[in-house]
């Protein structure tokens, strides 16, 4: 048999037979080169360690160190295992440290959705709070609409989400905080027709190129609310899409109007933002049925989305006290 082989196979049962202490020890002798100081080490007494290196080498059936008068050094076999032995308490160490910040919240996976509006204005903000305290931990967040969100968390997808309860679910399979109403804002190109006008009727919109999201989504059906309260015709020429950076791109190259919540028209800067976008002042209020922060009540949170939560609502609770 190859001595490659052989020394496998040997390596391979011995690892089998070796305990987690017979490792620190190995790895303990090996960084000092001192039975003793391993020993102090470890907490035991020096009698101890060396039946227990003894028993060790027992078991691989082969020495692992040699022993001078001015200390211990590591045969080439006892390189090997003390290479092994670094990277398995390497791996305990890690797991122990990832053990111990899921128990505190500052460790683990969360995933979380918003609509777009409170994804920028509430779960973004709570995400870099936890991020400050807590970088190893896995934070996912994902943008979609309020029917998509609820349908992920159902399943399990989501740990929570910002958004709203759509038919047909039951809102009593949901634990239910109190979110927030979006305030919608039209935007334009800063060079658009409209955008230099001081105030404008709902009604003068009309006729004009719209970008907005798909029929039947709330923000879509507060504009259109908006203008049969007004008594106006609803706009005709519509693209429809669910895209942010397409509606942006259509507002920068055409005279489409874009309604997007306030909390999107301040991230993208308004009329002082380098995209170059104007809001147009209207004269009425455009307002979303609000929004809240859902969990499911049939599953409980882990530690980080429990923190991650708690971040939400007093982003939530700030910007309430601030109205």
């Amino acid at each position: 048999m190859p001595i490659l082989v052989y020394l496998s196979e040997m390596l391979t049962d011995a690892a089998a037979k070796l305990k987690l202490t017979h490792f620190r020890l190995i790895a303990a002798v090996a960084e000092h080169g001192q039975l003793s100081t391993a020993a102090s080490m470890l907490a035991m007494t020096q009698p101890a360690a060396s039946r227990m290196l003894t028993q060790i080498e027992a078991i691989v059936g082969a020495r692992l160190f040699e022993r001078h008068a001015k200390g211990m050094e590591l045969t080439d076999l006892g390189q090997v295992i003390a290479r092994r032995a670094e990277a398995l308490l390497s791996q305990v160490r890690n797991t122990m440290q990832e053990i111990d910040e899921f128990k505190l919240g500052k460790g683990g996976r969360v995933r979380v959705g918003a609509v777009t509006g409170a994804a920028v204005g509430y779960v973004m903000p709570a995400i870099h709070k936890l991020k400050a305290g807590s970088p190893h931990a896995d934070v996912h967040i994902d943008v979609a609409p309020s029917d998509a969100l609820i349908r992920e968390l159902s399943a399990g997808n989501f740990d929570f989400v910002l958004g709203r309860i759509p038919h047909p679910y039951d809102p009593r399979h949901f634990t239910i905080a109190r979110g927030r109403g979006e305030v919608v804002e039209l935007l334009v190109r800063k060079d658009h027709p409209l955008a230099a006008i001081p105030s404008l009727s709902i009604r003068a919109l009309s006729d004009y190129e719209w970008v907005m999201q798909t029929l039947g989504t709330p923000l879509r059906a507060a504009v259109e609310t908006a203008f049969m309260e007004a008594g106006a015709p609803l706009p005709q020429n519509i693209i429809n899409t669910t895209s942010l950076l397409a509606m942006i791109a259509l507002l920068m190259t055409s005279d489409a109007i874009a309604p997007l919540s306030r909390e999107v028209a301040e991230l993208l800067g308004g009329n002082n933002g380098g995209l170059g976008l104007a809001r147009l002042p209207v004269d009425v209020p455009i307002v979303v049925t609000p929004y809240h922060l859902l969990s499911l009540k049939s599953r409980a949170l882990s530690p980080l989305a429990a923190r991650l939560h708690a971040l939400v609502t007093t982003e939530l609770a700030r910007s309430a006290a601030e109205s």
